[in-house]
């Protein structure tokens, strides 16, 4: 958490002044729901507006400087409680009775409000959920829920009655390029690349500029989709075994390849470089876009997609990557 409070924050201006607002006027929600994809800022939206509830100086941006919020910097405040879970993709009753249910009646030790952020709330099971609505309906005066879903269509719709909803839209290309050159520091060119990456989520953006790990991800696409045309099936075979060794990037290299492609669609139909995010490849692009037709790109583009839900459904991997590649080199 930045200690200038949301001014550091990149983008969602109108669920700040939401929140502003509703300390100002005094009328704070027993229970908000931040809503957005993995990256897109719900948990620092969310820890600063629990930092602003017990900030000790009243205002509409924490100040960072008393003790509350010193403690909240620290993620040491007493009445700010993280919900945890051992399980890593369930949030079970035990969970929630424990560190929720059973502590909620205690009042603040120190401050105004207690706070419960409980991150990643759709991994909350059907019991969880259930102990939770209750205390949801039924709040003490201080106490304030902040859930955080990626999914929040996986909570409970009673739940979701319940709630003040703030949905984290995408940010602004312009923002997030600028956030990466004069935050992250990252040259004119590089920005333009992890900007096209991040499709409007900070924190992929800070991914991308963090060490050399999406650089050399990105080089190492750019090469393969160069030489992909010349492959044997044998090499084919030694560049997903070598992917193979890293499963965890493979979303990453299948965006960065969507990139590339969307780059030798966009030349062949404009001529136009302005555009491109891919621009010092001119010379590989304008070549993949004279020998490949518009049908056989849509195709490459279709392939990437459909190798992202064969492997969220955990087809095999190498027999996916081997189709798209076989898909790619046919249409190029």
């Amino acid at each position: 958490m930045d200690e200038r409070g949301f001014a550091a924050v990149v983008g969602h201006n109108d669920i700040i002044e939401h929140l502003q607002n509703a300390v100002k006027s005094g009328k704070i929600s027993h229970a908000y729901l931040f809503a957005g994809e993995p990256g897109s800022g719900k948990k620092l939206l969310a820890t600063l507006f629990a930092t602003l509830l017990q900030c000790e100086k009243g205002r509409t941006n924490p100040c960072m400087k008393c003790t509350s919020c010193r403690k909240a910097l620290s993620e040491n405040h007493p009445d700010i409680i993280m919900v945890t879970h051992d399980k890593p993709n369930t949030i079970s009753v035990k969970d929630i009775r424990e560190q929720v249910v059973d502590t909620v009646d205690i009042r603040p030790y120190e401050s105004r409000y207690k706070i419960y952020i409980i991150n990643e709330a759709e991994k909350m099971n059907a019991q969880a959920q259930n102990a939770l609505l209750k205390t949801i309906e039924e709040p003490p005066a201080y106490a304030v829920l902040l859930l955080l879903a990626n999914n929040p269509d996986a909570l409970l719709s009673t739940i979701l009655s319940r709630c003040v909803r703030l949905n984290l839209k995408t940010v602004s290309d312009k923002d997030v390029k600028d956030y990466l050159m004069d935050e992250m520091h990252l040259p004119d060119y590089e920005a333009d690349v992890a900007t096209a990456f991040a499709q409007g989520n900070i924190g992929r953006a800070q991914v991308a500029a963090s060490g050399d790990s999406f650089a050399n991800l990105a080089e190492k696409t750019v090469k393969i989709v160069s030489d992909i045309h010349e492959l044997q099936i044998y090499e084919i075979i030694e560049v997903v075994k070598e992917l193979s060794e890293d499963k965890t990037r493979i979303n990453d290299f299948l965006d960065i390849l969507t990139m590339w492609f969307r780059d030798v669609l966009l030349y062949k139909a404009t001529r136009e470089t302005d555009d491109l995010v891919f621009r010092r490849e001119l010379s590989e692009i304008r070549r993949q876009a004279s020998v490949s037709s518009y049908e056989g790109l849509q195709d490459i583009l279709a392939a990437i997609e459909k190798a992202k839900t064969r492997l969220r459904a955990n087809v095999n991997f190498d027999l996916t990557l081997e189709l798209l590649f076989l898909t790619i080199a046919e249409n190029l």
